[in-house]
C-alpha cells in the first residue's frame, strides 16, 4: 500500500492535475466514478507499473524475511554408561558451572572394582619387597657356596701335593672323592647364582610389569568410578531436570534433562532468505531486525556469513533413487547476522522469532571513477528505495504487539 501511494504521487495526481488545470474537466462532472478508468487511464496504468517495478526492485536488492530466529545448541545430559540415580544435585531449573556435580550413579560395583585394583597394586609391590629379600638371600648363598668351594678346593689342593711328592702316602680314592666335591660345590655356586639372576629379574622385568598392569587396571577402574559422577561440561543453565534418586539413567533411552551454555543464541541471529536473492546476499550487508520477545526495538546488524548450501537439497544415501519432485518447499538462504554495536541482543529471549531486512549498499561504485553516470543514478535509486523497506520495517515493528495480542484472536 505504501509503495502504491508513493507511485499514485508521481502518476495519477499529475495525470489528474493535467485533466483538471490543462483540459478543465472537473471531478464530478466530465470526471465521474464511472469514467475514472477512461480519464486518468494513462496515470493508472503508469501507477500499476511503476508500483511493481517498485515493488520488485525493494524487495530483490534489499531482502526481507520473517524466518529468523534465535537458534541456541542443547547438551543432553547422559552419563557414559547406565544406572540407577543415587543423589541429585540440581534443581528442576538451576544455572551451574563447568565442572558442578549434577547428579552420581550407584557407584557399588565400580568401588568394589576400584578397591580389588587398588589391592592389586599393593600385592606387587609387597612382592616386591619379597623379591628384594630373596635377592639378598640368594647373595648370602653365593657367598656360602663360594666357601664350600673354596674349603673344598684347598684339601684337594693339599692332598694332590702330598700325593705327588710322596706317592702312595694318600689314597687316590679320596682324592677322587674330593674332587667330585669340589665339583659338586661349583654346582651349588652356579645354582646360588641362578637363584640371585631370577630374584633380579623378578625386580627389574616381572614384577615392575605386573605393576605397571595392576596400576593401569586401577587407572581404568578409577575412570569407571568417576564416570558415575556426572558434572556440567559448560557453563550454563539446566532445563527440565526431573530426574530423582532411583531413576534408571540410560545413555540410549533415558537422558536426564539438557543443558543450555551460557552464552547460546545470545550473539548470533539466523535468517533464512529468499532462494532467488542469491546473488544479492553479500557478507558485510547492513540489516535490521526486530524481534517479538523485544518489540519496538529495531536492532542493527551486519551479515558475517552467508551459507553457501541450501539445506533443503541434502540427502542421505539409500536404497531408493532421488527423486526430485518429493521436495515439498525450495530451502532458504541461509545467513548469520551478528549485532553492529555491542548488546544489541540484550533482551531478546534465544529463539525468539524476528523480522530481518537486509539492505543493499553500493556507495563505493557509486564512487568509483569507471561508474557510468546513467549507471550511478540507477545506483542511487536501488539504494535510495531501502528507505521504502526500513520505514516497512518500523511498521511491521510498531504493528507487531498489537497483531499478536489483540488480532490474532488469543
Amino acid at each position: 500500500m505504501l509503495e502504491l501511494v508513493i507511485c499514485s504521487l508521481v502518476t495519477i495526481l499529475p495525470d489528474y492535475l493535467y485533466r483538471r488545470y490543462v483540459q478543465g474537466k472537473r471531478f464530478g462532472k466530465e470526471i465521474t466514478f464511472f469514467s475514472i478508468w477512461y480519464e486518468l487511464r494513462w496515470g493508472i496504468t503508469g501507477c500499476l507499473m511503476l508500483t511493481v517495478s517498485l515493488i520488485t526492485m525493494i524487495f530483490y536488492f534489499h531482502p526481507s524475511t520473517s524466518s529468523a530466529t534465535l537458534y541456541f545448541r542443547t547438551v543432553p545430559i547422559l552419563p557414559e554408561g547406565s544406572g540407577r540415580v543415587a543423589e541429585v544435585n540440581v534443581k528442576f531449573t538451576q544455572a551451574v558451572k563447568k565442572g558442578d556435580v549434577l547428579f552420581t550413579l550407584d557407584a557399588s560395583k565400580q568401588q568394589a572394582a576400584y578397591e580389588t585394583a587398588k589391592r592389586k597394586v599393593a600385592e606387587v609391590d609387597a612382592m616386591m619387597q619379597t623379591a628384594e629379600a630373596d635377592v639378598i638371600k640368594a647373595e648370602a648363598q653365593v657367598g656360602e657356596a663360594k666357601a664350600h668351594y673354596q674349603q673344598a678346593k684347598d684339601e684337594l689342593e693339599v692332598k694332590s701335593e702330598l700325593q705327588r711328592r710322596n706317592p702312595g702316602i694318600v689314597p687316590q680314592r679320596d682324592i677322587d672323592k674330593l674332587q667330585v666335591l669340589v665339583d659338586q660345590r661349583q654346582s651349588g655356586i652356579d645354582a646360588a647364582n641362578a637363584t640371585k639372576q631370577s630374584a633380579s629379574l623378578q625386580i627389574s622385568t616381572l614384577l615392575p610389569a605386573q605393576k605397571a598392569s595392576a596400576v593401569a587396571a586401577l587407572d581404568q577402574a578409577q575412570v569407571d568410578l568417576d564416570k558415575t559422577i556426572i558434572r556440567a561440561g559448560v557453563d550454563g543453565r539446566v532445563e527440565q531436570f526431573l530426574l530423582r534418586p532411583g531413576d534408571l539413567v540410560a545413555q540410549i533411552m533415558r537422558p536426564a534433562g539438557i543443558l543450555i551454555p551460557a552464552e547460546a543464541g545470545r550473539s548470533v541471529l539466523q535468517a533464512g532468505f529468499g532462494q532467488i536473492e542469491a546473488q544479492v546476499m553479500k557478507t558485510g550487508m547492513v540489516a535490521e531486525a526486530t524481534c517479538m520477545s523485544k518489540p519496538w526495538v529495531i536492532i542493527p546488524m551486519v551479515i558475517t556469513t552467508v551459507q553457501d548450501y541450501i539445506a533443503a537439497g541434502q540427502f542421505r544415501s539409500g536404497e531408493q533413487l532421488l527423486d526430485a519432485q518429493n521436495a515439498v518447499r525450495p530451502g532458504t538462504i541461509l545467513a548469520f547476522l551478528e549485532p553492529l554495536y555491542k548488546g544489541g541482543l540484550d533482551g531478546v529471549t534465544p529463539g525468539s522469532s524476528c523480522i530481518v531486512n537486509a539492505y543493499t549498499s553500493n556507495h563505493e561504485e557509486i564512487l568509483a571513477k569507471g561508474t557510468s553516470t546513467s549507471r550511478k543514478i540507477a545506483l542511487h535509486v536501488v539504494d535510495g528505495v531501502g528507505l521504502v523497506h526500513a520505514l516497512l520495517l518500523r511498521i511491521q515493528a510498531l504493528l507487531l504487539p498489537i497483531k499478536t495480542l489483540v488480532l490474532s484472536g488469543h
